[in-house]
């Protein structure tokens, strides 16, 4: 802290976009809570992560009881994770049946239906959530949205650190700097990027940021072009803020919404990002390259919207249930509550305490340094962490052992299947 009592700047450009995602994503996933999902408890295997094994309890707890609001849902947001939609609409329209004024049904439904580019069924959903901004958005897109033009592309980085950072053209205009992180939902930009593009706020709101405030206005973008790819219609964010960006100076933020329209690589190594239209023969060359590269497919979870989860383990944990924070900004390469560290004795470093801040408060994390944290076949070894002694429960309702982050990823190269639900690293 600085010596006048406010939140020191430089704290703040070191570690904020980590807590904010860590805090997020990743509670304590206790022994007990594990032990207990072993016994076929529906919410505990729902809760450890195991959902395969907690969606047949959901559907056996439903043949007993059909009229079981919790279980309809539950089931519902088991199958919305892997983009099942058929599933999930199914059982989401049969909780909103049960629990028409249900608030956490509706926004999984409007979640289903942007996922699949139905806007306007969503919009009834996210009014009855009471999100009125997202309803009056995407209310606002008309005709189809995100339609993509070009086959691929390859976009070098601008930069690796402190975020990586590719150009984007918006509406036909010269380069602009945009972010990459799945830590974001939409396509987003400053203020004066959307003034020069003519773009009209359709709908607006005031948030809590960082030390102070920001101003998030939405509206409707006609283009975006990157490199040989160009996506049309897409609902786009801009804001106005007197803070600065954890990420460095940039013109916008391309977050989750843009890569699950795409086959999406993020070539770290190669320091590039790789755009494909998703077609049958893209992915299916994307699983060749990987198999010929050693990896494994892992499976990939979609949640919140934009929150992506796999299974990883850190400091001999076992494989659990991880976040993924693709890009962004930070020093750590995982992020974790401290209870997670504690458990799994995880050496922290308590007298080098930082300051930083987690969803617009001010927090102080640890650094902390596993013997190993890994995904898949990818292996970082006495790398710098943090650990959280904030860690907030998490909306969609199952516990992570933390947030993978930016410097892990490192000598990776990433891709996202979205089609197949499968993350593939494999050293670039």
């Amino acid at each position: 802290m600085a010596d006048d009592g406010k939140w020191d700047r430089r704290s703040l450009l070191r570690g904020a976009a980590v807590v904010a995602g860590a805090s997020a994503t990743a509670t304590p996933a206790g022994v007990a809570v594990a032990a207990h999902a072993d016994g076929g408890d529906a919410d505990a295997l729902f809760k450890a992560g195991k959902f395969e094994q907690a969606g047949r309890a959901y559907e056996a707890i439903l043949k007993r009881d059909p009229a079981n609001v919790h279980a309809a849902r539950r089931r519902g947001q088991v199958a919305l994770l892997t983009n099942q939609f058929s599933d999930a609409e199914h059982y989401l329209a049969t909780a909103l049946r049960l629990a028409p004024s249900d608030k956490e049904t509706n926004r999984l439904l409007g979640d289903c239906y942007i996922r699949q580019d139905k806007l306007s069924q969503s919009v009834p959903h996210w009014r009855a959530a009471g999100k009125d901004v997202f309803a009056t958005w995407f209310g606002a897109v008309q005709g189809e949205p995100y339609q993509v033009h070009g086959d691929a592309a390859r976009l070098p980085w601008q930069q690796m650190d402190p975020s990586p950072q590719v150009e984007g053209s918006v509406n036909g205009g010269p380069p602009k700097r945009f972010m990459l992180y799945t830590g974001a939902p939409w396509l987003g930009m400053s203020a004066e990027v959307a003034r020069e593009a003519g773009l009209t706020a359709v709908a607006e709101q005031q948030i809590d940021y960082l030390d102070g405030t920001a101003w998030q206005y939405f509206g409707v973008l006609e283009s975006f072009r990157l490199g040989d790819v160009e996506l049309r219609n897409i609902p786009v964010e801009w804001s106005e803020t007197d803070q600065a960006s954890p990420g460095g100076p940039s013109d916008g933020i391309i977050g989750t919404w843009v890569f699950y329209h795409l086959l999406t690589t993020f070539d770290y190594a190669g320091r590039s990002l790789i755009l494909r239209r998703p077609t049958p023969e893209a992915v299916r060359r994307v699983r060749r390259d990987a198999a010929r590269a050693g990896a494994r497919p892992l499976p990939l979870w979609l949640a919140d919207e934009h929150g992506l989860y796999s299974r990883g383990s850190i400091g001999g944990s076992g494989s659990r249930l991880v976040g993924l924070s693709i890009g962004g900004t930070s020093e750590s390469a995982v992020a974790m509550p401290e209870e997670t560290a504690k458990r799994l004795r995880i050496r922290t470093d308590y007298d080098r305490p930082l300051e930083t801040f987690a969803h617009s408060h001010p927090v102080v994390t640890y650094p902390c340094y596993p013997d190993e944290i890994r995904l898949g076949d990818a292996v970082a070894r006495e790398v710098y962490c943090l650990a959280n002694p904030s860690g907030r429960p998490p909306r969609a309702g199952f516990d992570s052992l933390g947030a993978f982050f930016h410097p892990f990823f490192k000598p990776y190269t990433v891709t996202l299947d979205f089609t197949g639900m499968n993350l593939y690293i494999a050293r670039g």
